[in-house]
C-alpha cells in the first residue's frame, strides 16, 4: 500500500512539472516579438502556424514584410505586448488557442507609425518532433504589417517636391528665380512626309546630335501620339518660333530656374546642374532622387540645404477599389528665401565696365561691411548652361585662354601699389613713420647693400626734396615703403599686417582665399620685406579683403565684418583701432590727392569727387624679366565715403594707361 501511495504521489510530481515546463502563449509570443524586433524574419517565418504557412509563403509574408520596411525605411521599430494572466492563460491552455493584443511602433522617411492589432496563437504539434509534443504558433495573416493591408494591398510611397528657394538681392531684385521655360518635345506621329528633315531642323536649333533625338524617340515607352520631351528652353519668341513651325513639334509651359542677370553675377550666384550617381552616394537618398536638380557653384551651392527644401512624404496603403489610407505624412517644405547684401544694380554696372577684360572687382560699404557686389570677369550665362541651344558650349568656355570659369574675387592676387595706404598705417601705429616727416631719396633705384647682390627697388618718378607719406602716396614712392618697411623690421611689419587681417581665415559666408603675406608665412628676407611693403614679393589678397582695409580710414579706424546676407548683423568689427582719427584724416587727404595731382588723375573723369589708389602689380620672375602686369585701382566717393570698390584688370602691359581706374571712374558715374 505505501509503494501505491508513493507512486501516486511521484505521478502527480511529474505531471505538475511537465505542466510548468510547457511553454505558454506569453513565452512563445514573447519569443516572437524578440525575433520581429531584431529584424530576423527568417527566424520569425518559422514561427508561423501549419494554417498561415500554407495560406503565406515566406516571400508573401515576411520578406514582403522586410521589404517594405526598406522601402519606407524603418527605423526605431519597437513591437509591446501585455501578457495574459493567470486566468487567461488557464483558459487558453485549455482551449489551446490565445489571442493577445500588441502594440506596433516604429519611424519611417515619412515619420511615426503605430497601431495596435492582436495576435492569434494556437497549440500544435512541434515542427519536425514527435507528435505528443506541442507548442503555440502564429496564425500570422497581413494586418500584422498594417491592419488596414489587404492581401491584394500595397504600400506606396508618394512624394511633393519642393520648390526651390530664389535668392535675392538686397532691394528684392532677382537673383536665381523659378520662372516660366518650355520644354520642347516631337509627337513622333506628326513629324510629316519628311521626318529626317525635320529632325535635323531640330537638331540644329536645339544644338544637339540627330542621333540623341533618335534615341528619345526610340524609347520603349514612345507612341506615335505622345509627346516626347527632348530639351528645355527659355522663352525666346523668335527660337520658338521656328521650332514650332516644325512638323511634329510641340512646346510645354514649365517651371525652371531662371537667372536673370546672366554673366553679370554667374560666379556669384551659380546654377543648378542635374543630380549624378556620385551625388547620390552622399546626399540624403529620402530627398535626393537621379532626377533631382542640385546647386552648382556659388549661392547655388553654398546654400543647397536651405535652397532646397525637404519634399513632402506619404505613406498609404492602397487597397484595390478603395480610396488611399495615410499611414504617415510628412508635408511638403519648400525651400528658403535667400535674401543677400549684393545690390545688382551696382554688380551689372561695375561687370560691364569689364567689356572684353579679365579681372576682378568688389564693392563694399566701409561703415556696415556689407558686400555689395563680388564681379569676376569674364564669365559666362548660366541660363545657357541650363537651357543653352550651343552645342559646344563648354568648349568654348575651356578654350578661351581668358579662362571665363575661374572664380577671380574668390582667389588671390598680388595687391601691387593699392597696398600702400596699409604699408603707411602700419607704419604710422608702430612708430616707424611720422606724419609730416619725410627722407631723402636719391635717384629711381635704391638697394640696401651687399646683402641685395644686384637687387633694386625702382620708383616711376624722382622726389623734389624729402619724401613723406602723403608724398610718397601721391606719387606711388616704391623706395619710401620700401625703406619703412626695412627700418621697421619684418617682425613689426608681418605683425601690422596680421592687424589688418592677413594669415587668418577670412570671416565671410561665402568661400573665398585667405590673403597671406608669403608662402611660408613669414618675411625672413630683407628684400622680399621691402618687395612686400609696395605689394610685390609673395604678398597676395582676395579683391574684397582689399576693399575692406580701406575702410578703417573712412570708418573711424575700424574694419568691420563683411557681411552677404541681410540678416547677418552689420556694423560689425572684425579689427579695431587700426589707426587714429589723425592718421586717418591724413592718409585720406593723400588719396584724394592722388586724384588731383597724382597717379590717379584719371579718376577725374567722375562725375563727383573721387578718393583713391592706384597700382601695378608686375608679374616677373625676376627684376631683369619682363612679364604680364595686373592693374589696380581702389576707390570711393570723397564726400558720401558710402562704398568701396577695389578692381583689378588682369595683363594691363599693353593696354592703355589707367585702365582699372577709368573702369573704376565709369562704375561710379553709373551707380550715382
Amino acid at each position: 500500500m505505501k509503494r501505491i501511495i508513493m507512486l501516486f504521489v511521484f505521478l502527480l510530481i511529474l505531471g505538475a512539472c511537465s505542466e510548468k515546463d510547457q511553454a505558454t502563449p506569453n513565452d512563445r509570443f514573447q519569443d516572437y516579438v524578440d525575433h520581429w524586433n531584431e529584424l530576423e524574419f527568417d527566424q520569425m517565418y518559422e514561427m508561423f502556424s501549419k494554417n498561415a504557412a500554407n495560406t503565406y509563403s515566406e516571400d508573401q509574408s515576411v520578406l514582403r514584410t522586410q521589404s517594405i520596411y526598406n522601402d519606407i525605411g524603418v527605423s526605431d521599430l519597437q513591437v509591446s505586448f501585455e501578457e495574459l494572466n493567470e486566468e487567461q492563460l488557464d483558459i487558453a491552455m485549455k482551449e489551446g488557442t490565445a489571442t493577445i493584443p500588441f502594440n506596433v511602433q516604429l519611424e519611417t522617411t515619412a515619420g511615426p507609425i503605430s497601431f495596435e492589432h492582436e495576435a492569434t496563437l494556437i497549440q500544435q504539434e512541434e515542427k519536425d518532433e514527435d507528435e505528443d509534443s506541442k507548442n503555440w504558433y502564429i496564425e500570422w495573416e497581413s494586418g500584422f504589417i498594417f491592419p488596414a493591408l489587404k492581401e491584394n494591398g500595397q504600400i506606396q510611397i508618394k512624394t511633393t517636391a519642393p520648390k526651390r528657394g530664389e535668392i535675392l538681392d538686397r532691394n528684392q531684385m532677382p537673383l536665381a528665380i523659378n520662372d516660366t521655360i518650355y520644354e520642347i518635345g516631337i509627337v513622333p506621329g506628326n513629324l510629316g512626309e519628311n521626318p529626317e528633315q525635320s529632325k535635323q531642323k531640330v537638331a540644329d536649333l536645339l544644338g544637339m546630335s540627330e542621333d540623341a533625338i533618335d534615341t528619345a524617340l526610340n524609347a520603349a515607352w514612345v507612341e506615335d501620339n505622345l509627346f516626347v520631351p527632348l530639351k528645355s528652353v527659355q522663352p525666346k519668341e523668335a527660337l520658338l518660333s521656328e521650332l514650332l513651325a516644325i512638323d511634329g513639334v510641340q512646346s510645354r509651359e514649365m517651371t525652371g530656374r531662371v537667372y536673370p542677370a546672366g554673366e553679370a553675377a554667374a560666379h556669384l550666384v551659380g546654377y543648378i546642374r542635374n543630380v549624378t550617381a556620385d551625388d547620390l552616394e552622399k546626399l540624403d537618398s529620402s530627398q535626393y532622387s537621379a532626377n533631382d536638380k542640385i546647386g552648382s557653384r556659388g549661392l547655388e551651392q553654398l546654400y543647397e540645404e536651405q535652397l532646397k527644401g525637404k519634399k513632402g512624404i506619404r505613406i498609404v496603403i492602397a487597397n484595390e477599389g478603395e480610396e488611399d489610407i495615410v499611414l504617415a505624412e510628412t508635408p511638403v517644405e519648400d525651400g528658403e528665401t535667400i535674401t543677400t547684401t549684393i545690390d545688382i544694380n551696382i554688380q551689372e554696372k561695375i561687370f560691364n565696365t569689364f567689356k572684353d577684360d579679365a579681372g576682378t572687382a568688389a564693392a563694399v560699404d566701409p561703415k556696415t561691411g556689407e558686400a555689395l557686389a563680388l564681379v569676376s570677369s569674364p564669365s559666362f550665362d548660366p541660363n545657357e548652361v541650363l537651357y543653352g541651344t550651343s552645342g559646344n558650349f563648354w568648349e568654348k568656355l575651356e578654350e578661351d585662354e581668358r579662362n571665363p570659369v575661374l572664380n577671380r574675387f574668390s582667389a588671390t592676387f598680388a595687391p601691387g601699389s593699392v597696398i600702400k595706404p596699409i604699408t603707411g598705417a602700419i607704419g604710422l601705429t608702430n612708430g616707424s613713420i611720422k606724419l609730416g616727416d619725410g627722407i631723402e631719396i636719391n635717384g629711381l633705384t635704391w638697394s640696401n647693400g651687399e646683402g641685395w647682390g644686384d637687387y633694386e627697388v625702382r620708383r616711376v618718378s624722382t622726389s623734389n626734396g624729402p619724401v613723406d607719406l602723403a608724398d610718397a602716396l601721391i606719387r606711388s614712392d616704391n623706395i619710401f615703403f620700401a625703406r619703412k618697411a626695412v627700418e621697421m623690421g619684418a617682425k613689426s611689419y608681418t605683425d601690422g599686417l596680421k592687424e589688418f587681417g592677413f594669415e587668418e581665415e577670412f570671416p565671410f559666408e561665402y568661400p573665398v582665399t585667405s590673403s597671406t603675406i608669403s608662402s611660408s608665412g613669414k618675411l625672413d628676407d630683407e628684400v622680399l620685406l621691402a618687395n612686400s611693403s609696395y605689394g610685390q614679393g609673395e604678398l597676395e589678397m582676395n579683391v574684397l579683403h582689399l576693399a575692406l582695409t580701406y575702410a578703417p580710414f573712412l570708418n573711424d579706424g575700424n574694419m568691420v565684418k563683411p557681411t552677404l546676407l541681410t540678416s547677418e548683423e552689420t556694423g560689425q568689427v572684425w579689427k579695431e583701432g587700426l589707426v587714429t582719427a589723425e592718421q586717418a584724416n591724413a592718409i585720406k587727404d593723400a588719396l584724394r590727392k592722388v586724384v588731383t595731382d597724382g597717379t590717379g588723375r584719371h579718376a577725374q573723369a567722375s562725375d563727383f569727387p573721387i578718393s583713391g589708389k592706384t597700382g601695378t602689380a608686375e608679374l616677373k620672375l625676376s627684376n631683369d624679366s619682363s612679364g604680364d602686369e595686373n592693374g589696380w585701382f581702389v576707390g570711393y566717393p570723397t564726400d558720401g565715403q558710402d562704398i568701396i570698390i577695389a578692381m583689378m584688370v588682369e595683363k594691363v602691359q599693353d593696354k592703355e594707361s589707367g585702365l582699372a581706374t577709368k573702369k573704376v571712374t565709369d562704375a561710379f558715374n553709373k551707380i550715382k
